[in-house]
């Protein structure tokens, strides 16, 4: 069995219900339901019980701020024991996953068990900041085997349209929930996937609700993406020379299988499914947003 630890949590992110139910392939469904993320157990009821479970890994060990929160965790998605303390778990996991999504706290987090040489996949965004990026960095380039992505990255409907498309892709415009910060990178992923790398600068022309950021390609290609905080409805229209497409992606089961399956494979391989320079770029325009947005200019990617 592989062993996995479960650690923090933070307000608006329901990650550590849902990828402990996936994994451990159970949940108390009535302990779910008051989980206080209702989406969650409206889509994990939608999905057949063989659908549930990755290979031969298991959460068993989980740690929150508020270990009473810790404990509902651990009840709801069967996880066998709450930890007083993160580092309590090395020497007794296989992998460990950073379950916020506020990036300037992930870098604290995570060290520990990076330092340990322990694999660790940590959610969306990987950092928020210039100097913690320079850390992730040259982790990464001393091979240690760090891991983060959102979901996005494994957008079934994504997929499936650059399977079906033979077009040029002349413009991509996404329209995104929540705040730059926590999920500029969630549009970002999907239009890395969609577009791919030589990003060149950022114009973040918005304000911290309402983040329009335009976003220059070194070859002159162009996309935006509103990051709306209270915006009811997400997705991309892709403009190609002959059509207009719009991918609203509702597969949440199909990508966060597919996102702790890469993990779960990653801490077997300790080989990259990715190269970490695209997270790496990626990261690079959410705080280039930051700057842009907070010092009213076009940022260029290089300056990070």
């Amino acid at each position: 069995m592989k062993k996995l630890a479960f650690i923090g949590t933070n307000e608006g992110n329901g990650h550590i219900f849902s990828w402990s139910a996936i994994i451990n392939g159970r949940y108390d469904k009535k302990k779910m339901e008051n989980c206080g993320y209702p989406v969650i157990p409206e889509y994990l009821s939608k999905e057949p019980p063989e659908n549930f479970g990755i290979d031969d890994a298991y959460v068993c060990y989980v740690w929150t701020e508020d270990k009473s929160y810790a404990t509902y965790v651990a009840e709801t998605t069967y996880i066998n024991e709450v930890v007083e303390d993160p580092e309590d778990v090395i020497g007794k996991v296989d992998g460990v996953v950073i379950t916020t999504d506020i990036g300037s706290t992930h870098l604290k987090l995570a060290r520990p068990f990076i330092e340990a040489d322990i694999p660790v996949f940590i959610d969306k965004p990987l950092t928020d900041n210039r100097e913690d990026l320079n850390e992730f960095v040259r982790y990464f380039k001393e091979g240690k085997p760090v891991l983060s992505s959102s979901s996005m990255r494994y957008s079934k409907d994504i997929e499936d349209f650059l399977k079906k498309n033979k077009e040029k892709i002349e413009f991509v415009r996404c329209i995104m929930n929540k705040s730059w910060e926590r999920y500029g990178v969630h549009a970002m992923e999907g239009l890395y996937k969609i577009l791919g790398a030589g990003i060149k600068s950022v114009i973040n022309s918005g304000d911290k609700n309402i983040n329009v950021v335009y976003i220059e390609y070194n070859d002159d290609r162009k996309a935006v993406i509103e990051n709306i905080y209270n915006s009811r409805i997400t997705g991309y229209d892709i403009i190609t020379p002959g059509n207009t497409h719009t991918i609203k992606d509702t597969h949440t089961f199909y990508m966060f299988k597919k996102q702790m399956e890469t993990f779960i494979r990653f801490i077997d391989e300790r080989k990259y499914p990715y190269p970490y320079e695209e997270t790496v770029e990626i990261i690079k325009v959410i705080i280039a947003g930051i700057i842009s947005r907070e010092e009213k200019r076009r940022v260029e990617l290089r300056e990070i």
